[in-house]
């Protein structure tokens, strides 16, 4: 009864907390006036009126549904609740370091890189982009979505719906008590490393739109021990321009680097460093888990010394736990695939990323992306065969090693057929070969050319 009256009052509470967040926004706006509260990414100019019109979508929605909170306790209402506050109190503190509404110029010790006010206002730059990203993410066009969004990495997914059923929002000390039973924590340096790459809007919460831990799922306690914990070349809250800085240092270095969590590519890795040249370039590794590009990039000589330092971590351990299914690939299927300018292991669908999930029972290849977004309309059948989604599971695509012996003559294939390459269940040997698609998918990037977005995206 005491429950249902909470409820109650929170949802009458509800409109004028949602109108209180714009009018804050909006006075925020009017003090981001400087020109150089322009740079980025991430740009608070741009991201504080972004968030305003979001909310007042989502007060049109609420309004127009008629309020009230289906979903029960940690649905829709509830995380708005835990998001209006930290919105408020995070716009507050951006507030208290910007020069009061009608006074043209900041402090320029603002924006002196490395001052402490330059710090604070890079970090909630940061945390106001993800949770611009968290609210679009839930409340699509306005809308709840929270208790069908589907994270993009399977394992994460399953562990959410299975310990959290419906809900999209939890205390912290809730979370960790839930992953413990799976990945036990340690308290100390690993604790907080873990909680500084999850809560990223630091309000004490977790929603299902946090989860995005350095993958794979299977070895996560470890890669957090090694990649932030213990690594020296991991950075919490850097902008993009804070990585071009903090590397001007190392510019007689090359191979000196640095690696965060991407600002415009959320759940994403950046990576900056210094090429050999001495040029600054940052990347974002899409299709690999990050120790395998740090690993792999210390090889080429492009990541030796993490943050200009001698010594660089050995994270060849983590290559020794096998997380998931092989799927291998024949020399009669690359072959196959060289003569149409793809690869086995890209997606179809998007033709961009590298397939890494399974579906049950059908056994059809794509990666987990375009899954969630296939999902994300609601879906519950194979996009290829429209089989009965029953599950799904990580796999990784095994290329056959070395050349095929006539990568020109691909031998006999049917040109008539169409739609997605695998047909047929996906197995531990090598899955059936596809008929040729009309038109081909798109040219895959060189052997040795990394997988990344372009710079200005970092």
């Amino acid at each position: 009864m005491a429950a249902a009256a909470a409820r109650q009052g929170r949802q009458r509470e509800e409109p004028r907390a949602l109108s209180r967040a714009v009018r804050l926004l909006q006075r925020l706006e009017e003090q981001c006036g400087d020109p150089r509260l322009a740079m980025g990414p991430p740009s608070l100019r741009d991201l504080v009126p972004r968030t305003a019109q979001l909310l007042r979508e989502v007060a049109h929605a609420r309004r127009v549904a008629g309020g009230g909170d289906p979903e029960g306790p940690g649905g829709s209402g509830d995380f708005l609740v835990v998001y209006l506050a930290n919105l408020e109190a995070k716009s507050r503190q951006v507030a208290a370091l910007l020069p009061p509404r009608g006074q043209k110029g900041a402090n320029d010790e603002l924006f002196r890189e490395g001052s402490r006010f330059r710090r604070q206002l890079a970090k909630l730059a940061l945390i106001f982009s993800h949770m611009h990203a968290e609210l679009g993410a839930l409340f699509p066009r306005g809308k709840y979505c929270g208790h069908t969004y589907q994270l993009t990495k399977a394992p994460a997914h399953t562990f959410w719906r299975e310990h959290c059923g419906a809900r999209c929002v939890l205390p912290w000390a809730e979370f960790e008590s839930l992953l413990c039973t799976c990945h036990p924590v340690e308290p100390g340096s690993t604790a907080l490393a873990l909680r500084s790459t999850i809560d990223l809007t630091c309000s004490g919460h977790v929603s299902i739109f946090d989860p995005a831990p350095p993958q794979p799922w299977p070895t996560l306690l470890k890669n957090w021990q090694l990649l932030a914990v213990n690594h020296p070349g991991y950075m919490a809250f850097l902008t993009y321009d804070d990585v071009q800085a903090r590397l001007q240092a190392c510019k007689d270095k090359p191979g000196s680097y640095i690696f965060r969590p991407s600002c415009t590519r959320l759940g994403h890795w950046a990576i900056g460093y210094v090429s050999s040249d001495g040029s600054i370039l940052q990347t974002i590794p899409l299709n690999r888990p990050l120790f395998q590009v740090l690993l792999k990039g210390q090889k080429d000589g492009l990541y030796l010394y993490p943050d200009g330092k001698n010594h660089n971590p050995d994270l060849t351990e983590l290559l020794q736990v096998e997380p998931h299914q092989r799927i291998h690939v024949s020399e009669e299927q690359l072959r196959l695939y060289w003569a149409m300018d793809s690869t086995f292991e890209l997606c179809k669908i998007c033709a961009e990323r590298n397939k890494d999930v399974k579906i049950k029972p059908c056994g059809h290849l794509l990666c987990s992306h375009c899954l969630a977004a296939w999902q994300h309309e609601d879906s519950r059948t194979c996009p290829f065969c429209r089989c009965q989604i029953e599950g799904w599971e990580a796999v990784s695509i095994c290329q056959f090693q070395g050349k095929p012996a006539s990568a020109e003559d691909p031998g006999p294939s049917n040109d008539h057929g169409d739609g997605e390459l695998e047909l047929g269940q996906a197995t531990r040997s090598a899955p059936p070969l596809p008929p040729r698609p009309d038109p081909p998918p798109r040219r895959p990037r060189g052997e040795g050319q990394p997988n990344v977005v372009s710079q200005e995206l970092v």
